[in-house]
C-alpha cells in the first residue's frame, strides 16, 4: 500500500513538473542519436559514470552511501530523469528524494534502487535511441530481449552459448528470483533482477562489467569465464543481452 501510494503520489507531481519542462527532459543527442549506437560507446558512457563515483571495485555496501553524497545523489537523479521517459512517475527520483522531493530514510534506498535506471540511462546517451525499453526495472528490457520484440538494439543470449563482447549486458535473477534462468524467466511477467554492462572482455580474470545501485554506488566486478569467453558456471546467469549494432 505504501509503494502504491508513493507511486500516486509521483505521478501527480511528474504531470506537473513535466508540463513546466515540456521536451526538456532527454537531450537532442540522445533522443535522436547523432552517432549510431556501438559497444565503444556504451563502454566509454559506463566507464565515465565509474570514475565518477570513485572507481569501486568488488565493493561491500558501504555505511556513507555514496548515493546519497553531495554531487552524487543529483548524479543517481540524471539517471532517473535523463534514462527513462518523461512520463515514467520514478523519472523525478534521485539518490536520495521521493516524488515530492523529500529525502527518504537511508533504510528505504531498496524503494528507490537505480541499478535500471543506470543501465537506461547509458544506453540512451550511448545512442540507442527507440530501440532499448527504458525502464526503471530490469525486468522490463530483458523480456523484451528474451521474447525478440521487433526493433529491438538488444538479443537475448543464453549464457551457455555466447561470450559477451563489449557494452553486452550480463544479467541475473535476484533477491526472491536469484538463480532465474532463461526459460523460466520468459514465462514469468515480472521478475526481481539485475544486469551490468561489459567493459572489459579477455582479461586473465574474465570480463570485467559495471553496474549501478551496486553496493550503493556505481562500481566494477569481474565475472569468471572459460577459454573461449563463455561465462564460467552459467547456471548462475539469466541471460547475456547482446548488442544489435546497425549495419556499418
Amino acid at each position: 500500500m505504501i509503494v502504491l501510494i508513493r507511486r500516486i503520489v509521483a505521478i501527480a507531481l511528474l504531470v506537473l513538473i513535466t508540463a513546466c519542462t515540456a521536451g526538456t527532459p532527454v537531450p537532442p543527442y540522445a533522443k535522436r542519436p547523432y552517432e549510431p549506437l556501438s559497444r565503444q560507446a556504451v563502454a566509454a558512457i559506463a566507464l565515465r559514470e565509474w570514475r565518477a563515483f570513485g572507481s569501486a571495485v568488488d565493493p561491500v555496501e558501504m555505511p556513507d552511501k555514496p548515493e546519497r553524497a553531495i554531487g552524487l545523489w543529483q548524479r543517481v537523479g540524471d539517471y532517473w530523469w535523463l534514462g527513462l521517459d518523461p512520463s515514467d512517475p520514478e523519472a523525478i527520483f534521485t539518490g536520495k528524494h521521493d516524488a515530492r522531493g523529500q529525502v527518504f530514510p537511508p533504510e528505504q534506498d531498496g524503494d528507490y534502487a537505480w541499478s535500471a535506471a543506470f543501465v537506461s540511462y547509458v544506453m540512451r546517451m550511448a545512442g540507442a535511441g527507440s530501440g532499448f525499453p527504458y525502464s526503471g526495472n530490469h525486468h522490463v528490457y530483458i523480456r523484451a530481449a528474451l521474447h525478440g520484440d521487433p526493433g529491438l538494439t538488444i538479443a537475448a543470449e543464453r549464457a551457455e552459448d555466447y561470450a559477451p563482447r563489449l557494452g553486452d549486458l550480463i544479467c541475473v535473477g535476484r533477491a526472491d528470483h536469484t538463480g532465474l534462468r532463461f526459460d523460466d524467466a520468459k514465462r514469468l511477467p515480472a521478475f526481481q533482477s539485475h544486469c551490468d554492462i561489459v567493459v572489459e572482455t579477455g582479461g586473465p580474470e574474465g570480463v570485467a562489467a559495471i553496474g549501478g545501485n551496486v553496493g550503493d554506488t556505481v562500481a566494477l566486478r569481474r565475472f569468471p569465464t572459460t577459454p573461449d569467453g563463455r561465462l564460467s558456471d552459467p547456471d548462475r546467469y539469466l541471460a547475456v543481452l547482446r548488442l544489435l549494432l546497425p549495419p556499418g
